[in-house]
C-alpha cells in the first residue's frame, strides 16, 4: 500500500481539496521508515507482516491512568502514525481501548481516500479484539461514522465463539451497514474470562485477505506480543517517545517476567537493527525484536 495517491477530481478533472484535518508526513521521514514497512516476499507465508507500535512516556506510560485517553504524541509523530496505517492493511486495537478512546482508527494522510484520494484507498481495516463481546457496536462510533461518510473502512470485531449468542442484532446491522463484520477466532477459559491465541487471531485475518496489520494497543495487547511465545509474530516494533513523566498509576508497558533454564532473570525482549528518528520534540525508535 503506498499513501503517494493521485488526488481525487471533479467532473472537470479539477482536483477534490481534502478535508481540513488532513496530514502530511515528508518522503524524506518516509524513507527512514521504509525498511520497516511492509513489503513482499512475506516470510510467513499463513500470517500477515505485523507492526507493533505505540506512544509511550519516559516512564512507559501509554496513559494516566487505566481508562483515561492521554495524548502523547506530538504533531510530526502523530502524522508518521497516520503515514503507518497508510501501508498497512488493517488496524488493531483491544476492546479496552476502543471503550476508552473511541478512537476514528482510520488514515488522515494527504492522499489517501476520503482524503484527497478516491474510493478507501490506503485506508486500513479496523479490527477491535472482543472476546467477550464487550464492546457496544452502534452509530455513535468514530469509527462507524466516518466509514459512513467515506472516510475509513467498517471494522471487524474478532470475538470469542461464545460470546457470538450475546452479540446484540443491532451490532450485527451497525457492522453490515458499513462494510464491518463479526468474525469468531477460537478461544479458551481463561479465570472465567474467554482468551484467544495471537497466532490464531494473525492466521484467521491473513485467511480473510488481511496481509498486514498494525496494532496499536492498549496495554494488554502489547505486553502479551511483547511476551516469548509471541515474539516471532511481530515483524517491526515502531515506538514513539514523549518527552514527559506521567507518574505513579500510569498504565505502563511492562510484559511478564522471564526466567532462564537455572530460575535467574532475564530481560524479557530485546530489539535488534535498531534506529532512532527525531520528529520535532518525540523520537521514534524502530526495531525488530530479537529471537529469544
Amino acid at each position: 500500500m503506498s499513501s503517494l495517491l493521485p488526488a481525487a477530481t471533479d467532473t472537470t478533472g479539477t482536483p477534490s481539496p481534502a478535508p481540513r484535518d488532513t496530514l502530511h508526513f515528508p518522503p524524506t521521514h518516509q524513507a527512514q521508515l521504509a525498511p520497516y514497512l511492509p513489503s513482499p516476499p512475506n516470510t510467513k507465508p499463513s500470517l500477515p507482516h505485523v507492526t507493533l507500535t505505540f506512544a509511550t512516556s519516559l516512564d512507559s506510560a501509554l496513559s494516566l491512568a487505566p481508562g483515561t485517553q492521554t495524548f502523547l504524541s506530538g504533531p510530526q509523530s502523530k502524522a508518521m502514525t497516520h503515514f503507518l496505517r497508510s501501508q498497512h492493511a488493517a488496524i488493531l486495537i483491544g476492546v479496552g481501548t476502543a471503550i476508552a478512546d473511541d478512537p476514528s482508527l482510520n488514515c488522515r494522510l494527504e492522499g489517501v481516500g476520503g482524503f484527497g484520494g478516491e474510493g478507501l484507498e490506503g485506508q486500513p481495516r479496523p479490527v477491535v479484539l472482543d472476546p467477550m463481546g464487550r464492546w457496544d457496536v452502534n452509530g455513535e462510533s468514530k469509527v462507524i461514522r466516518l466509514a459512513r461518510e467515506g472516510k475509513g473502512r467498517g471494522p471487524w470485531v474478532v470475538t470469542a465463539e461464545k460470546s457470538v449468542g450475546g452479540l446484540v442484532v443491532e451490532g450485527r446491522e451497525v457492522l453490515g451497514r458499513t462494510g464491518g463484520r463479526y468474525i469468531v477466532v477460537p478461544s479458551t477459559e481463561v479465570g472465567g474470562r474467554e482468551a484467544m491465541e495471537w497466532r490464531d487471531v494473525f492466521s484467521t485475518l491473513h485467511d480473510l485477505g488481511i496481509r498486514s496489520v498494525m496494532v496499536e494497543g492498549g496495554a494488554g495487547v502489547i505486553n502479551g506480543l511483547l511476551e516469548p511465545r509471541n515474539a516471532e509474530l511481530v515483524d517491526s516494533v515502531v515506538v514513539t517517545v514523549a518527552p514527559t513523566w506521567l507518574g505513579e498509576g500510569g498504565v505502563v508497558v511492562s510484559p511478564p517476567k522471564r526466567f532462564d533454564q537455572d530460575g535467574k532473570r532475564v530481560p524479557t525482549a530485546r530489539l535488534k537493527d535498531v534506529r532512532w528518528i527525531p520528529l520535532g520534540e518525540d523520537v521514534v525508535m524502530c526495531g525488530r525484536l530479537l529471537a529469544s
